[in-house]
């Protein structure tokens, strides 16, 4: 036997026994944003150690851009991402291979916001506006199905990124489609501006799961029981947090300790109930929503849920 054969063959051996003995397997989390309390169960998760107990080594990135993770998530790039409900719908009419395994976030948090000085009162005020949008790809057609399900004709839109509050109180834009309820308003109160905004839920917008972990449906299918791991741990982290809140959000900020602590504990106030303490999507739910995107126009080609839920805490994935 030749001597690189040799090598080579301890070398496989030895990455073997490496793999078993460590016990883990690898899965990197591409986030929707920078770090906040929205994402809190997945730090938990890393911190409380119930990763590990499901025997998962888990690495959670941000995005360059608020449209990258879905798109990596798709082609195979990062192992699993979160998502918005709209964005998913969006992309599987679009035909890109994914699966939407657990919620994060059972209700929306995007909302259409404005200053309460703005003259902006109900959505016909909305007539002839400069509106922002946060997400490309999701928040612009979102905006796009609100004008039409409220009767306005006239809108500009701009593509205002991660610079919500700054678009905003600089007049760039009058008013902002994808900012949170819980986040970008506690941010403008703490500026000392008076925050309003359109709960787009309650203005013929289905209800819906506003953030999703996602992956491709290759990484599905050879990776169903690891995703259902992960899932159980993030339900484990939901259901700790219920059980020590302030303990919690002093784990996160001592893990991201750049983030604004007063206002990461102010939203906590108003996430704490948001978390999803069941991670399945509900099949009849995501139906009404991706025939309203049909009907409405933010998508072209009809969408059948059940070829893209695969609730990865179910052992048959449905």
């Amino acid at each position: 036997m030749k001597k690189t054969t040799v090598i080579m063959l301890a070398m496989t051996l030895l990455l073997t026994i490496t793999t078993i003995s460590n016990g883990n397997e690898k899965l990197d989390v591409m986030l929707d944003w920078f770090p906040n309390i929205d994402h809190l169960p997945l730090y938990v998760a890393q911190e409380k150690g119930f990763f590990q107990e499901e025997n998962l080594d888990v690495e959670i990135l941000s995005p360059s851009e608020t449209s990258d993770s879905l798109k990596l998530a798709a082609y195979g790039k990062v192992d699993i991402a979160v998502a918005y409900e709209p964005q998913i719908i969006a992309a599987a009419s679009r035909g890109l291979p994914l699966a939407a395994g657990a919620r994060l976030i059972k209700h929306p948090l995007s909302t259409l916001l404005f200053l309460e000085n703005s003259g902006i009162q109900d959505p016909s005020d909305l007539e002839g506006k400069v509106i922002g949008y946060t997400v490309p790809g999701m928040m612009d057609i979102l905006v796009e199905a609100f004008a039409k399900v409220n009767g306005i004709n006239d809108l500009k839109l701009v593509n205002v990124g991660f610079s919500i509050v700054q678009s905003l109180t600089s007049g760039k834009v009058d008013a902002i489609m994808g900012p949170y309820k819980n986040y970008e308003t506690v941010a403008l109160a703490m500026e000392g501006y008076s925050p309003a905004y359109f709960p787009i839920e309650e203005y013929g917008i289905p209800d819906y799961d506003e953030l999703v972990f996602i992956t491709s449906s290759k990484n599905f299918e050879n990776r169903k029981r690891s995703l259902g791991d992960f899932a159980g741990a993030i339900e484990k982290a939901v259901e700790y947090i219920r059980t020590d809140p302030e303990g919690s959000v002093d784990l996160f900020l001592k893990i991201i300790p750049e983030s604004s602590h007063e206002l990461e504990r102010k939203a906590f106030r108003k996430t704490i109930d948001l978390y999803a303490e069941n991670g399945n999507l509900d099949h009849s739910e995501w139906q009404i929503f991706a025939d309203f995107a049909k009907s409405s126009g933010i998508i072209d080609e009809p969408v059948n849920v059940t070829d893209i839920i695969r609730n990865w805490n179910e052992p048959d994935g449905k």
